[in-house]
């Protein structure tokens, strides 16, 4: 990539990055409502969670869907932009097809970095310690939120890319509801009934919920809900190579 490209997609992902962050509605599903989640995890006992103390296993919880809501957000964000012909136009400028989908990712990335540490500061004030967590706990969970991020936007992209803008607003709302309501992000994967249980742990919220809340309260690294999430990104940007459209 040439230099000119490079600022041009750090140009875009600053200006995706204010857009996301000046959303009224962006900021009560990536910022509000985890911080909700998080206060009532730690607070009441309506969710039995493992470990010792609540707050590890509730921020490991709220930190999963922070991840999650990047599905609601950019799946709705690309249906309009379709429909609106934003990504036909600057799939034509300079930027292109490829600059602008880097700008984007680059955004989603800064967006769940100031997430991640808004919640942390948040679970820092209920309580919660980073003693005993040693650096390899640390990159196992950006390793982990990592690969979510990519199963989750490729799965934006599919449907984004394919469905109408009123299908993707009642389709990633319900999702993102019933994923942190049943899909193993804020509720452990083990108080669910069984052969549901063993469904969400094949899914990319079970998967990433189980495997950041085995991180915070025992600091063993999850292989297997590693390869979940990485077969459901190879699998969803697959499905999108092919599917998305872009206008």
């Amino acid at each position: 990539m040439t230099r000119g490209a490079v600022r041009r997609v750090l140009a875009q992902t600053r200006f995706e990055t204010a857009a996301i962050l000046r959303n009224g509605e962006q900021l009560l599903l990536t910022f509000v409502l985890p911080l909700i989640a998080l206060v009532v995890l730690v607070r009441t006992d309506v969710v039995p969670l493992p470990g010792d103390e609540r707050t590890a296993a509730a921020l490991a919880g709220v930190l999963a869907l922070a991840v999650a809501s990047t599905f609601t957000s950019q799946a709705i964000a690309v249906a309009f932009d379709r429909r609106w012909g934003v990504l036909r136009m600057l799939a034509t400028t300079p930027l292109g097809r490829g600059g602008l989908l880097a700008g984007r990712l680059g955004a989603v990335l800064c967006v769940l970095l100031v997430q991640s540490a808004v919640l942390v500061a948040a679970a820092a004030l209920l309580g919660w310690r980073a003693q005993g967590l040693s650096l390899g706990s640390f990159l196992g969970a950006a390793a982990l939120m990592l690969l979510g991020t990519a199963a989750f936007v490729a799965l934006a992209m599919v449907v984004g890319g394919t469905l109408r803008p009123e299908a993707v607003l009642a389709v990633a709302n319900l999702l993102w509801v019933l994923m942190a309501a049943g899909g193993g992000l804020l509720i452990p994967v083990d108080s669910l009934p069984g052969p549901l249980a063993a469904v969400v742990r094949l899914l990319p919220s079970g998967a990433l919920g189980e495997g950041l809340r085995g991180l915070a309260t025992t600091g063993a690294f999850d292989v297997g809900a590693a390869v979940v999430l990485a077969v459901w990104a190879a699998l969803c940007a697959w499905v999108a190579s092919r599917t998305f459209r872009w206008e």
